[in-house]
């Protein structure tokens, strides 16, 4: 998470109703109430998930060689304490076109690769932030990984695992998967014996995220 000195600004709310449409912001969490703490020594131990056009998308774990990349309300993601929110720009993209980006954006994110140190959730949202032509998310995020990659050998193996583990419930732009039908393709897998234990299974028919079915490049 980079040096420099520490700010947290979070956005304000502008009033060009179509400009704000556009605008992408950083939704960040605090994963433990230490942040409270920590944070005014310059980091934290955080999840992001980067809002667009009414929704917001993050990145999870889960054991299987597909998309980890998932939708769900802003500022709401389960498990994670909302903190604030930071513009990093606008979106010079149509809704149509932003969900084939993300669509295709998330066969580079799957579940199995996700790595707390090298690859996880502000990996992704700087990312894709990036790709956008938006700011880069700022340094403080993600300091802890950073410094976990200089010293890994000093963190503990539980700091490998994610709370965003879960079986993935594909759902499209259209929702032509009905929660009917992503319910029973959870209770298949459960029956088939498909889920690892390590993954936190939710065979809810209302899901609190939903992960998004990539397209192949």
């Amino acid at each position: 998470m980079g040096g420099g000195t520490f700010s947290l600004n979070c956005s304000s709310v502008g009033t060009n109703v179509g400009f704000m449409d556009r605008e992408v912001f950083l939704n960040v969490y605090d994963l433990t109430p230490f942040n409270s703490y920590s944070i005014w020594f310059g980091f934290g131990v955080f999840h992001t998930g980067i809002e667009v056009y009414g929704m917001e998308y993050g990145f999870g774990a889960h054991d299987y060689s597909i998309s980890g990349v998932f939708e769900v309300e802003p500022r709401s993601c389960p498990g994670f304490i909302y903190r604030c929110s930071i513009s990093l720009g606008h979106v010079n993209m149509s809704p149509s076109e932003f969900r084939e980006f993300i669509e295709t954006m998330a066969s580079d994110y799957h579940g199995d690769t996700y790595h707390l140190i090298c690859k996880n959730c502000n990996h992704f949202t700087d990312d894709i932030s990036h790709r956008l032509n938006c700011k880069r998310i700022p340094g403080w995020v993600n300091r802890l990984a950073k410094f976990g990659s200089l010293f890994s050998c000093l963190l503990p193996d539980s700091l490998e695992s994610t709370t965003v583990k879960q079986l993935p419930e594909y759902h499209t732009y259209e929702d032509d998967m009905s929660d009917s039908e992503s319910y029973s393709s959870s209770q298949e897998a459960l029956e088939n014996g498909e889920v690892n234990h390590r993954v936190l299974i939710s065979p809810t028919r209302t899901a609190e995220i939903a992960f998004i079915k990539e397209i192949p490049r």
